[in-house]
């Protein structure tokens, strides 16, 4: 579903040249702060672009990859009245995400730390390093959408019962496919 450009794959609806000059192939470890900036820029800078992929579904979240790189994995999400992540981790890799439509209520807790939430409106950023853990929930009565980011890309998650059980230290995971291998099936992000 995808279209190699270079080092590069786009969604093949994504048109606008502004999202390969965002991407930076080279780069093969992006910080929290990197992915904060791509993410708030995809949102602000594309989004007519993006209201043109968002579908909404249901009983099961909605996703579409927008960009692999070997550094980088750029999603859009959905989120109906109701649907949520399970508390997860990101495996060792960092991300992000930004509010494209809607509210989303986060609950995050870094190993050893509290559990805390936080409620993201349109626009609203937030970049997080390998050692948090959350859930992501459409706690509002609108649909919402985002625009996520993960480096290293294909990286897999790791779900949790509940936030509490998080354990002392969050060890990485290796990626469990290669960039050939995930260009033929995409994940959940």
């Amino acid at each position: 579903m995808t279209a190699p450009v270079s080092d590069v794959e786009l969604h093949p609806a994504i048109t606008d040249p502004l999202l390969p000059d965002l991407l930076f192939p080279s780069r093969l470890l992006w910080s929290p702060r990197e992915l904060r900036d791509l993410t708030s820029t995809v949102a602000s800078e594309l989004t007519t672009s993006l209201l043109g992929v968002l579908d909404y579904t249901s009983p099961q979240r909605w996703w579409a990859r927008l960009a692999l790189t070997e550094g980088v994995e750029l999603w859009l999400l959905s989120w109906l009245p109701g649907q949520r992540t399970e508390p997860h981790d990101h495996g060792g890799a960092s991300g992000s995400f930004t509010v494209l439509t809607g509210t989303l209520a986060e609950f995050y807790r870094y190993p050893g730390g509290p559990i805390r939430s936080q409620s993201h409106s349109v626009g609203s950023a937030v970049g997080f390093g390998a050692g948090r853990a959350h859930q992501v929930l459409n706690l509002s009565k609108g649909n919402a959408a985002s625009v996520h980011a993960y480096s290293p890309p294909l990286v897999p998650t790791r779900e949790y019962g509940s936030l509490a059980e998080i354990p002392a230290e969050i060890p990485p995971l290796p990626a469990h496919r290669s960039l050939a291998d995930l260009r033929k099936e995409p994940v959940e992000p």
